[in-house]
């Protein structure tokens, strides 16, 4: 039996794996396994993983792409440690992330995960230190103290500020709630995060900066976006919080994403259905310049309302992961 299990579940990016793979292999806490599910990449993944030497190493290979919660959960479904992390192919960890983390876990049975603060880096696996503090600012980690996080629910929900790809689990709390929902595909890390609370789980909020997240080109697109927000809306709908305060942050959040959604599927063409997701956003947000805007477009030409959201994108100012994402040497 080894003590942890580390996964990295991985699709066509070989030029970044190899990044990944040496993160964990220099990590200073070795009693470690590391499994690599490919998701039937196309590329020279299976080459890339070979070129390893390590009997750490356990390579899963699905000869058919079968969707990013499916290929996680085979990861998981083939650990053996007591203890578990994901993080994905394009990411890295620091030398000491296990270390650190197990040294919790070990020394506080009641502590069921710990989240760890990260970087931001860039496509060239450089830190960009603007960005990370920036990052940590939009989700709240810069208010997190070191500790037991006693407003579980608010974080994972509300603020958003935990991470999967930075925290080290119990693989038993994992085990109870199923660990990753294939109809959250696309917003599956949010998911678990928040059902993970909603059972009364305990997580310990680590500051220290001991994982890297990488922004890079081709990480967004309206496809993307599109699944993204289906997803979510699908996880937010299946919510229910006994803290009425932030049950009714959940209805807010729940006619957000129908507005997000709506605006996109009518750039999509899916007119009425883009409709009825903004009608039904105005009875919790009410009448809004942007849900006005929306039911407009909708009665547009397809290529007119197209050609106007592109516009809208342009002009709308960058923020710290657009232009980490856009920087080129």
């Amino acid at each position: 039996m080894v003590k942890v299990s580390v996964c990295i579940p991985t699709y066509n990016r070989s030029h970044y794996l190899t990044y990944a793979v040496n993160s964990v292999l220099n990590q200073t806490y070795t009693d470690f396994e590391l499994i690599i599910c490919d998701d039937g990449s196309p590329d020279n993944t299976s080459e890339v993983v070979a070129g390893f030497e390590d009997r750490r190493i356990h390579y899963i290979r699905h000869e058919k792409n079968m969707g990013r919660s499916r290929n996680m959960r085979s990861g998981f479904e083939a650990s053996k440690g007591d203890y578990f992390i994901k993080f994905d192919d394009d990411d890295a960890l620091t030398p000491e992330f296990l270390e650190k983390t197990v040294n919790i876990l070990d020394k506080n049975p009641q502590v069921d995960f710990v989240c760890t603060n990260h970087w931001v880096i860039d496509k060239d696996s450089k830190r960009v230190e603007s960005a990370t503090k920036d990052n940590a600012v939009r989700w709240g980690k810069d208010k997190l103290e070191e500790g037991i996080i006693h407003d579980l629910d608010w974080q994972t929900f509300y603020y958003q500020s935990l991470q999967v790809g930075s925290t080290l689990f119990r693989f038993s709390c994992l085990k109870e709630v199923d660990y990753m929902d294939p109809k959250a595909d696309g917003c599956e890390d949010f998911d678990l995060l928040v059902r993970l609370a909603l059972i009364g789980k305990v997580s310990y909020f680590l500051p220290d900066y001991l994982m890297e997240y990488r922004f890079h080109g081709g990480q967004t697109s309206l496809g993307q976006n599109l699944h993204f927000l289906q997803a979510k809306l699908y996880c937010i709908e299946n919510y229910n919080f006994q803290n009425q305060a932030l049950e009714k942050q959940r209805k807010i959040k729940l006619a957000q994403t129908q507005q997000d959604l709506g605006l996109r599927l009518i750039e999509q063409g899916k007119t009425q259905q883009g409709r009825e997701l903004l009608n039904s956003s105005k009875q919790v947000l009410g009448v809004s310049k942007r849900t006005n805007l929306g039911l407009l477009m909708s009665y547009l030409p397809l290529k007119l309302r197209q050609l106007i959201l592109k516009q809208f994108r342009q002009w709308k100012p960058k923020d710290y992961t657009e232009k980490v994402r856009s920087q080129t040497n």
